[in-house]
């Protein structure tokens, strides 16, 4: 329903929930993020019964601790950030790489946990990158022997090209800002990406079976569960800080 504009607006929904009637359909299955659950919301008080599945790259979604894609996406970028680390550790360079998350930063902290970066910028961090911050990192590990550096930047906040320039400029070290884009949002999925996405799609139609209305399949705290949609709608999720605090002790 998010990626369809007609089916945003309250004819296009209308629509929507006539065909269900019509059809005579049991339940309507969304897989997506928050804006398809918003329009799960908005069927459902037309009368059409919606199971949602949760499926994003950004892992953003309040409800659950796991969405189908992140696993993929987060493996494409760990892919890309140790390519980029052969070509940066021969020539004892700096790589600046953006990864996706326009509005969350779980894709560019696991990138950056996996990947060896030296800093992480993200969006749930307000205000301007501190390119000093960051400069001052990359010369103190240089000064005990480490001769390349990685820095990941989450695409909300930008800025890639304009910070890869003035490390360049401050330090003299060879600096490449790299953006990946939405080479993250294409490939073959995980593992772990099939394994919970035949999972959810499990629950999602045993719930229908049980008569369950307006429901959506989350995966918390090692198991799958049916929570009610206003619910799930409600429900908070905030970033997980000690892992950034992690990467700033492993970077040195």
């Amino acid at each position: 329903t998010a990626r369809c504009p007609e089916m945003m607006t309250e004819e296009g929904q209308n629509k929507a929930a006539a065909i269900y009637k019509i059809l005579g359909l049991d339940a309507l299955v969304v897989i997506g993020g928050d804006g398809s659950y918003r329009g799960m919301a908005e069927l459902a008080k037309r009368g059409v019964n919606c199971i949602g599945i949760p499926a994003t790259i950004d892992l953003d979604m309040n409800n659950t601790e796991y969405t189908i894609g992140f696993d993929t996406a987060v493996n494409t970028g760990m892919d890309a950030l140790n390519k980029l680390r052969d070509t940066s550790s021969s020539h004892e360079r700096c790589s600046v790489v953006e990864v996706m998350g326009r509005d969350a930063g779980y894709i560019a902290i696991w990138c950056g946990m996996v990947g060896g970066a030296e800093d992480v910028m993200f969006p749930e961090e307000k205000g301007e990158v501190d390119s000093a911050k960051v400069i001052q990192q990359i010369l103190e590990n240089r000064s005990i022997g480490k001769r390349h550096n990685l820095i990941v930047v989450a695409e909300g906040v930008g800025g890639t090209q304009k910070l890869a320039k003035e490390i360049q400029e401050i330090t003299g070290i060879q600096t490449r800002a790299t953006i990946l884009g939405h080479l993250q949002r294409g490939g073959s999925p995980t593992a772990v990406d099939r394994m919970h996405a035949s999972m959810m799609g499990y629950h999602a139609v045993k719930a229908i079976l049980a008569g369950e209305q307006n429901k959506v399949v989350a995966y918390n705290r090692g198991r799958y569960e049916i929570l009610d949609l206003e619910k799930a709608l409600q429900m908070e999720k905030t970033l997980d800080r000690e892992v950034y605090e992690v990467i700033k002790i492993l970077a040195i």
